[in-house]
């Protein structure tokens, strides 16, 4: 299988639950809920998306094989600091990485070392050799993987109230105030949430705040 990646890079996790740890990035092209180009968003089933996952960046390209991605994300990895102890770690993102992420790739990586994370919106079952799951369910859009690490819910969003998937099976439960106008507001609304249902915890994409990529 051929990849289509948009771009890889080393910075620190923004959110969840492995906030601030020390990761390769590898941000998949192309999503099943929004083709990416602003003159098609009000006709996405995700409307709310701020990602830039259209095409190749410089950082990115098209891989014909597992193995030359595994071999791209590995010379992130130790070219931008990674190389001074601690597990390695990639987040396979999008987009929605599940519609190229595969057993191939996975297997690739593991060959090297890296625990292999994914960020998907659920619509698609994630392959079993994963290390860490993370959903973000949107609304209006089928679910089909409802085991993971963590749910991590974009809040709030009209029909996907947190009840519907409080009782999946998820180690981590998190809201993450929808960014955008209301951000603010949307914060305080998440706040109130998790402190009324303590299941919930709270999700800040801590990399805005502190500038990181």
């Amino acid at each position: 299988m051929s990849y289509t990646v948009k771009e890889i890079f080393y910075t620190l996790q923004g959110e969840g639950a492995q906030t601030g740890r020390a990761a390769v990035f590898c941000r998949f092209s192309g999503c099943n809920l929004w083709s990416g180009r602003e003159e098609d968003r009000s006709r996405a089933v995700c409307k709310f998306c701020d990602t830039d996952f259209v095409g190749t960046g410089p950082d990115g390209g098209r891989f014909s094989s597992a193995k030359g991605l595994a071999e791209a994300i590995d010379r992130c990895w130790h070219g931008r600091g990674g190389d001074s102890g601690g597990e390695k770690f990639v987040v396979c993102t999008g987009g929605e990485p599940l519609l190229q992420l595969d057993e191939d790739l996975i297997d690739a990586l593991h060959e090297r070392e890296f625990e292999v994370a994914v960020e998907t919106n659920g619509t698609r079952p994630a392959p079993a050799s994963l290390d860490w799951i993370c959903v973000s369910p949107k609304a209006g859009a089928p679910f089909v993987q409802t085991s993971g690490s963590e749910l991590k819910l974009i809040y709030p969003q009209e029909n996907a109230p947190p009840e519907k998937f409080a009782q999946l099976d998820f180690e981590h439960f998190f809201l993450q105030p929808m960014d955008g106008p209301d951000a603010a507001g949307n914060t305080q609304c998440a706040i109130k949430y998790c402190l009324q249902h303590p299941r919930w915890r709270l999700s800040i994409q801590t990399h805005k705040l502190v500038g990181l990529r």
